[in-house]
């Protein structure tokens, strides 16, 4: 039997380029009948300790999140965090309730294996639901890396 697998979109969808893991799960979504029966997919908000029971659920877990760093908005990353600390700077509005989610799992003791897919982003402190067109068009890249990993 496959393993369980989360496809996780974390972010806040109503401060534009924040939201992008929830914009790539929305996008899955539209192809959910094209995936494997053991894949789930999941719009996380802004994540936090609550989400702690939903991801114990399953054997691995790729997260979609929102990075801020010096590389130019769109680029996409992949990390294989083991400690919270590992995290690479995600944004304010959900950094502390992730990284409380991740201590409390390695404190229980049981944690799903977890991928990071990020994409780095610049606009995200003004309202609105649109990405940036930086990246809006790295969405087809992130789907196609999530198939991959799957």
């Amino acid at each position: 039997m496959k393993e369980k697998l989360l496809i996780l979109g974390i972010g806040n969808l109503v401060l534009q380029d924040e939201g992008v893991g929830i914009h790539a799960v929305q996008a899955l979504e539209k192809e959910k009948h094209n995936l494997p029966g053991h894949v789930d997919l999941l719009d996380g908000g802004t994540g936090g300790v609550g989400m702690i029971g939903v991801l114990q659920e399953y054997d691995r877990v790729l997260m979609i999140d929102a990075t801020l760093d010096e590389s130019p908005a769109g680029t996409i990353k992949v990390l294989k965090p083991k400690f919270s600390t590992d995290y690479p700077r995600l944004l304010s509005s959900h950094e502390f309730g992730l990284r409380d989610m991740i201590e409390s799992m390695i404190v229980q003791e049981n944690i799903p294996d977890i991928d990071l897919i990020t994409v780095s982003v610049k606009n995200y402190q003004q309202i609105g639901m649109e990405l940036s067109p930086e990246v809006e068009k790295v969405i087809p890249d992130v789907i196609k890396l999530v198939k991959e990993m799957m």
